[in-house]
């Protein structure tokens, strides 16, 4: 009698086998890399050129880039919810979701810290931050409504 291996008892969960769960997923870390990117040029200028407060760089950066970063998913990641359409709501939900995902990251590179290289850690936080962005703006932020059309019909 043959056991079976390991993987095969390794299942994912049930929305990353539906490729549209998927798509969005890397469409969200793609537009999350363009955000990382913003987010860093502006934190950047403003200690230049604006001031030497690293809290007031970083919050200010944080701001522009969660911003830009609601609208490029408003516009493509969660097209079929928003209908493409900015809504003060759905932003704050979003910065909401962001807020949850910084305190997530926090936790989790402050606890992976104490088990391994701090590298490693922020990398483990990285993707916590992920995780946790993701699905409360997938599930809650940006969900259809309850009969099962977007928001945008």
């Amino acid at each position: 009698m043959a056991l079976p291996s390991p993987a095969e008892n390794v299942r994912p969960a049930s929305g990353w086998r539906d490729r549209k769960f998927a798509v969005k997923a890397a469409s969200f870390a793609l537009v999350g890399l363009v955000n990382t990117a913003v987010d860093a040029t502006i934190f950047f200028l403003l200690l230049a050129y604006a001031t030497s407060s690293l809290v007031v760089a970083n919050v200010v950066a944080w701001f522009v880039a969660v911003t830009g970063s609601y609208v490029m998913n408003s516009f493509t990641t969660f097209a079929a919810e928003t209908g493409r359409q900015l809504r003060v709501k759905d932003y704050a939900g979003f910065v909401g979701s962001g807020l949850a995902a910084v305190t997530a990251t926090t936790v989790a590179v402050v606890m992976a810290a104490k088990f391994m290289p701090i590298f490693a850690a922020k990398g483990i936080a990285i993707l916590v931050s992920f995780v946790v962005n993701f699905s409360i703006t997938h599930y809650f932020v940006f969900r259809p409504k309850a009969d099962g059309t977007n928001q945008a019909q």
